[in-house]
């Protein structure tokens, strides 16, 4: 494992997500929310290297992953991506030897005060739109407690936050069955993570969405995009999918709606299923596969 290679990963990953057609969301095949797909490939670039620095604590990696995309691009394109990838190279570089979900919690639980200090500036720097206030570990204001209660308080309204409070369950056992089974039953790699974003979408209320236009709002998505699903994966030919595609995501932008937190989700998604895959290949076997994430049989998720 070096850092080398996680960061291919992570590159790989986020050209992924471009390339890939996920209604609502910037990709090659349609910019959208002032923004295109190169924007997102220059984020990449220059985060990848503070992302996977050697030596760094997760507070640290998370701001100067932020830091360098702010830098380069001047607006926030990868918070989501950042706040999910960020632990699981932590963990990797940290923990090499741990399954990755024991790793996790060994990194998750190890970021106190004042270290989620960074991550709160890191946020407060990126900008995200429809953050609002809170009563309490407004991340206006100083932290005042670790990482994991703070973002427990919010688990309930952001799926990311969610996941540093339940060890990246819905990442481990929701998201990476699935994409396994979608990267074996389609051609090709854009199609899976299409699959992949629909499925989420439908299964879960984007946060994004939720924080600027509401929970009705979100549900609505979520509902329409469990038609979309059943519609493209039933659909006979490329090109009726294309357009089903297409027309959905020429809707949502013109509402401005833009289902950013799924497409983190599936960027990180990507980026364990690479790291995963490399343990396999790397071992000859599949005997350092336990330490890492195993797919867990995938349960029917709750609309949240």
């Amino acid at each position: 494992m070096t850092t080398e290679l996680l960061a291919k990963w992570y590159l790989e990953a986020c050209v992924l997500d471009v390339a890939a057609l996920k209604p609502g969301n910037v990709s090659i095949h349609s910019a959208g929310h002032g923004m295109d797909a190169e924007l997102f490939v220059q984020s990449a670039l220059a985060s990848a290297e503070m992302i996977t620095e050697p030596g760094q604590v997760l507070g640290n990696r998370i701001y100067g992953a932020v830091k360098a995309t702010q830098d380069a691009v001047r607006c926030n394109t990868n918070l989501g991506i950042i706040l999910l990838c960020a632990p699981i190279i932590q963990a990797a570089i940290d923990y090499p030897e741990e399954r990755l979900e024991t790793a996790l919690l060994k990194v998750l639980s190890a970021v106190r005060a004042e270290e989620t200090n960074r991550v709160f500036a890191a946020i407060r720097l990126a900008n995200p739109g429809g953050l609002g206030r809170t009563e309490s570990h407004d991340v206006a204001g100083p932290a005042t407690s670790p990482l994991v209660e703070v973002m427990a308080l919010a688990a309930d309204r952001d799926l990311i936050a969610r996941q540093y409070a339940n060890g990246f369950h819905e990442l481990s056992s929701v998201i990476l069955p699935y994409l396994i089974d979608a990267f074996q039953r389609h051609a090709d790699e854009e199609t899976a993570v299409t699959d992949l974003f629909l499925y989420l979408l439908e299964s879960y209320q984007d946060s994004h969405i939720q924080r600027k236009q509401g929970t009705a709002r979100a549900i609505a998505v979520s509902r329409w995009a469990a038609d979309v699903h059943q519609k493209y994966l039933t659909a006979a030919a490329d090109s009726a999918r294309h357009l089903l595609l297409l027309e959905m995501d020429r809707q949502l932008k013109q509402q401005g709606i833009n289902p950013g937190t799924t497409a983190d989700f599936c960027v990180a998604g990507v980026f364990i299923h690479r790291l995963q895959r490399q343990t396999i290949n790397s071992a000859g076997v599949a005997r350092n596969y336990p330490r890492m994430m195993r797919p867990i049989q995938a349960k029917t998720p709750l609309i949240l």
